[in-house]
């Protein structure tokens, strides 16, 4: 199974990467500097060199072609101004996921953020955030072409992973560290049943396995 990662230098995805590597996949991840390289290297995963806020879709596909899912872990990072939120975590999202379905990729993920909503109000560059977030995830929701999950992290810690995790569609405001973000989307590219759903994550009492399992259910 191949795995095709954008934000492939994230912290997200470099632990995502080494979850899925030693899992036995092959593992793809699209990075803007090519000095990212042995990062990916080292976590077993391919590094692909590509800048999604100038490719085209063409490009971006050519990368896709042959794997069997995407992941868009991807983000303008906490530095950023307004103008980029516009362009990574909306824009970047939304070509990706137009690549996805150029390159008959079905399978696809997308890490959002709780909060996340098109019609969010405010100007403050956090609200622009929420609200790109919010459109490129309800762009992405409507691709049929796509067996699309989207998850909804609350505030990313760096803690050491519990693996006990509270996954639900509505769970409200809180932490949950990178590792277990990574575990439960590793979870989810196993379980495809998990398309169609927006799922908020934070830190819970249930493993992340049986977590997945019991939305997958519902």
């Amino acid at each position: 199974m191949r795995i095709v990662i954008a934000g492939g230098h994230g912290q997200i995805a470099l632990r995502l990467e080494r979850l899925l590597t030693a899992r036995g996949y092959e593992v793809a991840g699209i990075i803007r500097r090519s000095e990212q390289g042995d990062d990916l290297r080292e976590a077993g995963a391919e590094p692909v060199l590509l800048d999604l806020e100038s490719a085209t879709v063409e490009e971006v596909a050519a990368h896709l072609q042959g794997a069997d899912a995407a992941v868009f872990t991807a983000g303008a990072g906490p530095g950023s101004g307004a103008a980029r939120k516009d362009t990574v975590d909306k824009g970047a999202a939304i070509l990706f996921a137009d690549a996805a379905v150029r390159a008959g990729v079905r399978r696809f993920l997308v890490v959002s953020s709780i909060g996340a909503d098109a019609k969010h109000e405010g100007n403050e560059v956090f609200d622009v955030y929420l609200r790109a977030k919010g459109e490129a995830d309800k762009y992405i929701r409507g691709l049929d072409a796509l067996d699309s999950t989207v998850l909804r992290p609350g505030s990313l810690t760096d803690d050491p992973g519990t693996g006990l995790v509270r996954l639900e569609a509505h769970t409200g405001r809180g932490t949950v560290p990178r590792d277990d973000v990574a575990a439960v989307l590793a979870e989810l590219l196993e379980t495809p049943a998990t398309a169609g759903l927006t799922l908020e994550l934070v830190s819970g009492s249930a493993p992340v396995s049986v977590s997945v399992k019991s939305v997958a259910g519902n």
